[in-house]
């Protein structure tokens, strides 16, 4: 049974947008109400339709009136951000988690809401070098992430276990999902295979596996409609190695010793091409796979993209070929190798 009154948060940024626009033209979903700091900018918001736009802050106690006097019978939180975003670290930081267990006490306090949806992501797993070949649901990180929005991730997923035992009478979902990536996609890790030199750890080849955005919205989409309570891994069929991207965006590959890593991050920070983390140069230096049998036995979702063809796509969306400038190779090398000197 479809919900009838479904909240979004995150509506300004891609996910929580074009999700919300998906349930906007499904006629089962009675109401959608779509919230965010910022408004959607003029053609996302003539995407999402019938969709009601709130100016709100979910760390605002604001929350609490707007799903008890709108009713909501259901929560989709989708506006947890990567630390690799535009914006500074603390109030992302802030935003995740401060944000989420605002969310979930105002979702406690109305005994309407009945379903919930997180999207959350595979880095709750870590990454490190004795990782099993593949995560399942019931696996713990080998290393529990220690900084970014891989240790925001865990802390909401355990505010949202939490919220479970208060609230049983709620059907929560959990969908923890793999690298996003797509020809509307920016994250850190898009840009990072946009740079013209592309920096890796001298003897480290990671496994990557990857979601297309499509999928994304497709599982939150069904999630949300269809209603099926648990924690699922999405993310696409197969791995590329880091290499193998590389060299499928046409970039050229610099491996740097591990000692360089952090002042070579440092330089594209500041140069700001790329905002690194410890938490994604780990996951650059070993890679992270899911199992994700869970999802196409018991969610009944098949991704419609594999790893390979989801980045490959991103490269024709982004029109990333090998026809690169030397000039602008000369000078990001030259900032790397500036770099690794001072730790001389």
């Amino acid at each position: 049974m479809a919900p009838n009154v479904v909240l979004v948060t995150g509506v300004s940024r891609y996910v929580g947008g074009h999700l919300a626009a998906r349930l906007a033209a499904n006629p089962a979903v009675e109401r959608i109400i779509g919230v965010d700091t910022v408004p959607p900018h003029r053609e996302l918001l003539r995407r999402m339709g019938r969709t009601e736009f709130v100016r709100a802050d979910i760390r605002n106690p604001l929350i609490t009136k707007i799903i008890g006097n709108s009713k909501v019978d259901t929560v989709v939180h989708v506006s947890m951000s990567d630390h690799g975003s535009p914006g500074n670290r603390a109030v992302l930081k802030e935003m995740n988690v401060i944000g989420t267990m605002q969310l979930l006490a105002a979702c406690q306090k109305s005994p309407l809401v009945r379903r919930m949806i997180v999207k959350s992501t595979s880095a709750v797993y870590g990454a490190s070098p004795r990782d099993p070949a593949m995560f399942t649901e019931d696996m713990g990180p080998k290393d529990l992430p220690s900084s970014g929005y891989a240790k925001d991730a865990v802390e909401v997923e355990g505010y949202v276990r939490g919220f479970g035992r208060r609230r049983p009478d709620v059907d929560i979902t959990t969908l923890r999902f793999a690298n996003l990536i797509g020809p509307r996609v920016d994250t850190v890790l898009t840009r990072y295979f946009e740079l013209p030199v592309v920096p890796t750890v001298l003897g480290y080849d990671a496994r990557l596996q990857m979601l297309h955005a499509e999928d994304a919205l497709e599982v939150l989409e069904k999630a949300t409609v269809d209603n099926i309570p648990g924690v699922y891994n999405v993310g696409g069929d197969g791995v590329l190695m880091l290499s193998q991207a590389i060299r499928r965006a046409g970039r050229v590959s610099m491996p740097v010793p591990s000692s360089a890593v952090s002042p070579v991050s440092k330089f594209f920070r500041s140069a700001r091409l790329v905002d690194f983390s410890p938490e994604q140069v780990r996951f650059l230096n070993f890679g992270r796979v899911v199992d994700t049998t869970k999802l196409r036995e018991q969610f009944g979702f098949v991704p419609g993209w594999t790893t390979r063809q989801a980045f490959d796509d991103f490269v024709r969306g982004h029109g990333l070929h090998s026809m690169i400038d030397p000039d602008h190779v000369m000078a990001v090398e030259r900032g790397i190798d500036d770099a690794i000197a001072k730790l001389r």
